[in-house]
C-alpha cells in the first residue's frame, strides 16, 4: 500500500513538472498557428491586389462572384440551380465578373454551357469564367470507406484551397453543400461568403438513428447490432455535427432548399437571422402540356416511381408495398395494375443495385407486374407519366423532392413519403384542396395505393387539379425572384 502511495506521488510530481513546459509549449505553437494564418491571409490579400480581371476601356474593376460547384456538369436538381442562380445574377448585375470553380476534367467551359442548355434548357445572358480544379477525387466518397463525413470534409478544405489559389473572389457562394470551404474563404481570403444547402452533411435525423441503434443505409447492421460500436459512431456524429455548426455559422447568408432542411441547419448552425428557405427551380412547365383527362377511358393503371437508382431512395419498399396491393386483388385487377420504376444509373453500383430489386421482383412474383426504365429520354418519360395514375415516391426524410413536384405537374396523383419536404413544402393543401397522400411504411403505402384506384375519376381530377396549381410556386421564376431578394444584402453590402 505504501508502494503504492508513493508511485502515485511521484507521477504527480512528475505531471506538475510537465505541466509548466506543456503550456508553454501549447502557447508557442498557438502563436506560430496564428502568425502564419495572418502571413498566409497577407498572402492572399497581396495576390488578390494583383489579380487581372480587368475589361473595357476604362479599366474599370469587376468584383467577382464565384460559385464553388465540382460537379457543375451534372444534370441533377442541384446543377439546374446554378445555373437559374448564374442567369439571375447576371440579369440583375452585369458589371461583375462571374466564376465557377469546377472538378470536371476533358470538358471546355463552352462544352459545359451547351451540356447546362441541353439539359435544362438555360441560357446564360452574359459570359462565365471557369476555374477547373485537379484534386476533385479528395471529395470523392469512395477515398473514405471509414469516416466519409469526415474525410470528405477535409478534402474539401484542400479542394477549396485549391480554388482560393486559383482565383480568389469578392464574393462567394457554396452551392453544393461543402461548409468546410466557408471559413477558409472568409477568414483567410477576405470575402463575403454565402451558401445553398440542399441537404445537411449531417442532420439531426442521422443522430437519433445512430442512438436508437436503428438499422438504415447508411447505419449498417453490424454497428447498429453492437453497442460499443454505435457509442463509438454516436461521439463521432456529434463531434462532427459540433464542427459542422462551427463552419456553417461562418456563412453571410444561408439559404436553404426546404423547410425540412431549414430546421435541420438552424439546430446545427444556429444562424436564424441569417437563414432562409428559397425552394429550388423545378422545369413545372414542361410537364404542363400534358392533358388532365379523367382517365375513365384507360384499361391499364399504372404507378411510376421517378428516381435515381440510389439506396436512400428505398425502391424495394415500393416493390414491396406493390406486391401487397396485388395480394388484395383478384387476377383480373392484378393483370391491370402495372408498376414502372424509372431512374438513372450513374455507376456500376447503381447497376448492381437495379439487378437486386429485379431478383427481388422474382422472389415476391411480381415480375409480370413490374417494369424498370433506366436512363429513358425525356420525351418517354413525359409519357409515361401521362399515361400514369400514381406517382410513387418513397424516399424517408427527402430533403426537398423534385421529382415529386414534377409528379405533381404532370398530373399523376402523387404517393410520397409522410416525411421531409414532400411532408412539410410540397403535398400539402392548396387553397383547403387535397394536393396527394403520404405513407411512412409497406402497409401504408399500400393502403393509398388501393384508396387511390378505388377513388371516382372525378375525384381523382380533382386532386390532380389542386396538386397542379399548387406546384406553380416552385417554378424558374419564383427561385429566381427568392434568390435575389436574398443575395442582395451579399452582393450589395451596406
Amino acid at each position: 500500500m505504501e508502494e503504492c502511495g508513493v508511485f502515485l506521488l511521484g507521477l504527480i510530481r512528475l505531471m506538475c513538472s510537465m505541466l509548466l513546459p506543456g503550456l508553454l509549449i501549447s502557447g508557442v505553437m498557438i502563436l506560430f498557428l496564428v502568425l502564419f494564418l495572418c502571413g498566409v491571409h497577407l498572402w492572399i490579400k497581396q495576390k488578390k491586389q494583383q489579380q487581372q480581371f480587368i475589361t473595357g476601356n476604362a479599366g474599370v474593376i469587376h468584383p467577382i462572384v464565384a460559385f464553388f460547384h465540382p460537379y457543375c456538369n451534372a444534370g441533377g436538381g442541384g446543377e439546374r440551380v446554378l445555373w437559374c442562380a448564374l442567369r439571375a445574377l447576371q440579369s440583375r448585375y452585369r458589371d461583375a465578373t462571374y466564376v465557377i470553380y469546377t472538378g470536371d476534367q476533358g470538358v471546355t467551359g463552352e462544352q459545359i454551357i451547351d451540356g447546362a442548355y441541353r439539359r435544362f434548357h438555360i441560357k446564360l445572358p452574359r459570359p462565365v469564367k471557369f476555374v477547373f480544379l485537379k484534386k476533385r477525387y479528395l471529395v470523392e466518397a469512395s477515398l473514405y470507406p471509414h469516416f466519409t463525413l469526415l474525410g470528405q470534409s477535409i478534402g474539401s478544405i484542400f479542394l477549396g484551397w485549391e480554388a482560393l489559389v486559383k482565383c480568389i473572389p469578392d464574393i462567394y457562394i457554396d452551392s453544393m453543400g461543402y461548409a468546410f470551404t466557408l471559413p477558409l474563404f472568409k477568414y483567410l481570403g477576405g470575402c463575403h461568403v454565402g451558401c445553398y444547402v440542399h441537404y445537411p452533411t449531417i442532420s439531426m435525423d442521422m443522430l437519433s438513428v445512430v442512438r436508437d441503434r436503428r438499422e438504415r443505409f447508411n447505419n449498417v447492421s453490424v454497428i447498429s447490432k453492437n453497442p460499443v460500436l454505435s457509442k463509438v459512431k454516436l461521439l463521432y456524429y456529434y463531434m462532427f455535427a459540433y464542427l459542422y455548426g462551427l463552419v456553417g455559422s461562418c456563412s453571410d447568408v444561408i439559404m436553404v432548399n426546404s423547410t425540412w432542411t431549414e430546421n435541420h441547419i438552424l439546430g446545427l448552425w444556429k444562424s436564424r437571422d441569417r437563414t432562409s428557405v428559397v425552394y429550388p427551380p423545378c422545369d413545372v412547365k414542361t410537364f404542363l402540356d400534358i392533358p388532365l383527362d379523367d382517365g375513365k377511358s384507360r384499361a391499364q393503371q399504372t404507378i411510376v416511381s421517378v428516381g435515381q437508382f440510389r439506396p436512400e431512395k428505398d425502391h424495394p419498399l415500393q416493390i414491396r408495398a406493390f406486391r401487397k396491393l396485388l395480394d388484395s386483388k383478384d387476377a383480373k385487377q392484378r393483370s391491370a395494375l402495372k408498376l414502372i420504376l424509372i431512374g438513372g444509373c450513374r455507376n456500376q453500383d447503381d447497376e448492381s443495385r437495379v439487378f437486386c430489386l429485379k431478383d427481388l421482383c422474382e422472389k415476391l412474383g411480381v415480375k409480370e407486374n413490374v417494369e424498370f426504365k433506366i436512363n429513358i429520354p425525356f420525351e418517354e418519360l413525359k409519357q409515361y407519366l401521362a399515361e400514369a395514375v400514381i406517382g410513387l415516391h418513397t424516399m424517408w426524410n427527402e430533403h426537398f423532392g423534385i421529382g415529386v413536384v414534377e409528379c405533381m405537374a404532370a398530373g399523376t396523383v402523387i404517393l410520397a413519403h409522410n416525411s421531409g419536404g414532400p411532408k412539410l413544402d410540397i403535398v400539402i393543401p392548396y387553397e383547403g384542396g387535397q394536393t396527394g397522400f403520404l405513407a411512412d411504411d409497406e402497409d401504408s403505402f399500400a393502403a393509398a395505393m388501393d384508396s387511390i384506384l378505388s377513388l371516382s375519376p372525378e375525384k381523382r381530377l380533382e386532386i390532380r387539379q389542386n396538386a397542379r396549381l399548387s406546384v406553380s410556386r416552385f417554378s424558374d421564376q419564383e427561385f429566381e425572384d427568392h434568390f435575389l431578394m436574398t443575395v442582395e444584402s451579399l452582393i450589395t453590402p451596406k
